[in-house]
């Protein structure tokens, strides 16, 4: 039943306003005497002392302020809550919430965990993840919510827009009196046991919910832990105006999570979603600006805890660099886990200092406890597979921005790569490959042709001691091209055999030994317990590792909302940023920058272009963010 899938409910309009012979809500345990009646903390930490079988267990509706498929109601928010029984007799609880749009479809975490009401009471028995299992006992609600437009909601999904960031604020604005809701039958309901805190959790799309609401502002969210979650969903569908998904993946992804009894009813709005995302020019629009939370984060009243891989290559790592530099811009405290894993789930990379950590941090925050969480250090970077160090900051502090300079290639040979630069004179051309991968493109440049028709390779000498890069490194180039459009594309690449994180299962691999982090119950002959299977990180030994990479449509290189046509012939600076990094380059590897005008998995009119690109060697240089600067760069023979 753990992945079970379920069936699209009646209209929860309909359910609210109908009486369906079910409980109020549902069999609410009542309070006993042996119920402990406040927290009990020992450690500094909040200790289980309360039931979780006699957890009280209730399914709540909120009418929001949109109405995503025009039906004439505005759509229903649902979710499902567990709290302590001791919460019906005067405890005061905080809530934990993950807000999702996969609860009956795609489904949670790395077992793939739906929500399930086993026996038809109503209520929910399945409860993805571990959150429930481990906080009910120590004193919190675990509120697990249906975004609009999926599962027991009403309504359409909206990938990124309004409907989908208010689902949970209008949540939020029950728990703390300002909106009324109602159980099954229609009968108001009302949070007075919650304390007035919620914090919100969620990987991927559901941290996405989490940055949204945290951008919204709402009163009430104290906390946020988003975990590879998008910060602006113009950057999660495109490049720099190139489209990276596919044509309206904004209505492709509705329709994954719409459960498949309702996605005739959502049509239309998928067609309006592929429309407004306007993917013949890739340009940002208002449409993009609606799903773009980080000019918003002057609204953050929340404390942020960001976790994020930095080989994501699914919500790709500026998601969590952008965020986490406007939150510091606001004075927002925040801290940030950076893995060398992909789209992964630190109760997957890193569990028992996860369950730990976020214990503390929920306490902090929610309990108004005093964990001595905020006097450590902010970041925690996993430099090797298991090796963890921490730092006061991201980038770190002594990163410099230093100038690498990219030396013309002579004689079919590779280019140089030095913090001096070289003669200023000179080019090189090489043609756009749109089905050239990046990993074809980095092996390694004592391949006689490595500067081949399709790329050139720029190459530093071998590195007499390690070099560390925090930040983001930008390429920068003047060039000119034989038409008006094309792609430029740059990759970072460490050239030298060590083990690596592997890019296979993004880094983890599955185990079949299970451990439990928390209490079990049984609800319509279902055992909910938070047992789950163990994972161990995979590493490869490679040649050559692709560190970062990035691209720009030669359109957009003086606005992402203006697409401006290239004039053939006329030399154009370009300015690319690549993906943000924190690596360090081992003594006797050497660094290597990779220019292409594309690589696979991008959108755009240059795929039918194939431009010649011309290299000027007047300005051409990479800006690399040097811990230590350019004093280091030189001491390690850069």
């Amino acid at each position: 039943m753990r992945s079970g899938r379920r069936a699209w409910r009646a209209s929860v309009v309909a359910l609210v306003v109908a009486v369906t012979g079910l409980p109020a809500t549902g069999a609410l345990a009542q309070p006993g005497a042996d119920e402990p009646a406040r927290l009990v903390v020992e450690g500094g930490v909040t200790q289980p002392v309360f039931g979780y079988a006699d957890a009280v267990r209730e399914r709540i509706f909120v009418t929001s302020d949109v109405d995503t498929d025009d039906d004439g109601a505005r759509d229903v928010v649902a979710m499902d809550i567990i709290r302590p029984r001791a919460s019906e007799n005067g405890l005061k609880v905080p809530v934990v919430m993950d807000a999702s749009p996969y609860y009956s479809t795609v489904c949670r975490g790395n077992e793939s965990e739906c929500k399930a009401d086993v026996d038809g009471d109503g209520l929910n028995d399945t409860w993805p993840l571990f959150y429930d299992n481990y906080f009910v006992p120590r004193g919190y609600a675990v509120v697990l919510l249906d975004m609009i437009g999926t599962n027991n909601s009403t309504g359409c999904p909206v990938t990124g827009g309004r409907a989908d960031n208010i689902s949970a604020p209008t949540a939020i604005d029950w728990l703390n009196g300002r909106r009324p809701g109602v159980d099954a039958t229609g009968r108001p309901v009302v949070a007075d046991w919650h304390n007035g805190r919620t914090g919100m959790i969620g990987k991927s799309y559901d941290g996405t919910l989490a940055n949204a609401a945290a951008a919204d502002g709402v009163a009430g969210l104290t906390t946020i832990v988003p975990i590879s979650a998008i910060s602006s969903w113009y950057d999660y569908s495109r490049s720099n105006g190139l489209v990276t998904r596919a044509n309206n993946y904004s209505g492709s992804l509705a329709n994954t999570v719409t459960n498949p009894a309702r996605r005739a009813h959502c049509a239309a709005v998928r067609t309006a979603l592929g429309q407004g995302g306007d993917d013949v020019t890739g340009d940002y629009n208002d449409f993009w600006a609606e799903r773009d939370y980080v000019p918003h984060a002057d609204r953050v009243r929340a404390s942020v805890f960001v976790v994020h891989g930095i080989n994501d290559d699914n919500v790709r790592p500026d998601h969590f660099s952008k965020w986490w530099t406007a939150l510091g811009e606001q004075g927002v405290p925040r801290k940030l886990w950076l893995t060398g894993t992909g789209h992964v789930d630190p109760f997957d990379f890193r569990r028992g200092a996860w369950v730990d950590t976020l214990h503390r941090w929920f306490d902090q925050w929610l309990q108004g406890l005093d964990t001595g969480i905020m006097r450590e250090p902010a970041v925690d970077i996993e430099r090797a597979p298991d090796v963890w160090e921490t730092a006061r900051t991201w980038p770190l502090p002594d990163a410099r921005p230093t100038q690498v300079f990219l030396r013309a290639p002579e004689a079919g040979n590779v280019g140089g790569l030095a913090v001096r630069s070289g003669p200023g004179n000179g080019s090189a051309t090489f043609q756009d490959t749109p089905t050239m991968s990046a990993a074809n493109a980095i092996r390694h440049p004592s391949d006689p042709a490595a500067n081949t028709e399709n790329r050139l390779v720029f190459l530093s000498a071998p590195l007499t001691a390690p070099l560390h890069v925090s930040g983001t490194p930008v390429v920068k180039i003047n060039a000119t091209v034989d038409g008006e459009d094309t792609s430029f594309a740059g990759l970072l690449v460490d050239y030298g055999t060590r083990a690596r994180f592997s890019t296979s299962g993004d880094g983890i691999r599955t185990l079949t030994e299970e451990d439990c982090w928390g209490e079990t119950a049984t609800w319509g002959g279902f055992a909910e317990n938070a047992c789950y299977r163990k994972t161990e990180k995979t590493v490869a030994t490679n040649p050559q590792e692709l560190v970062t990479k990035g691209v720009i449509d030669g359109l957009n290189l003086d606005s992402p909302s203006v697409s401006t046509p290239l004039v053939p012939g006329q030399k154009t600076a370009v300015d690319l940023n690549l993906l943000p990094e924190d690596y360090v380059f081992a003594a006797g590897h050497q660094i290597g920058v990779v220019l292409l005008g594309s690589y696979s998995g991008y959108s755009s009119r240059a795929k039918q272009n194939r431009a010649h690109i011309t290299v000027h060697f007047d300005r051409s240089r990479l800006t690399l963010p040097i811990v230590g600067g350019r004093t280091a760069a030189e001491a390690a023979g850069l």
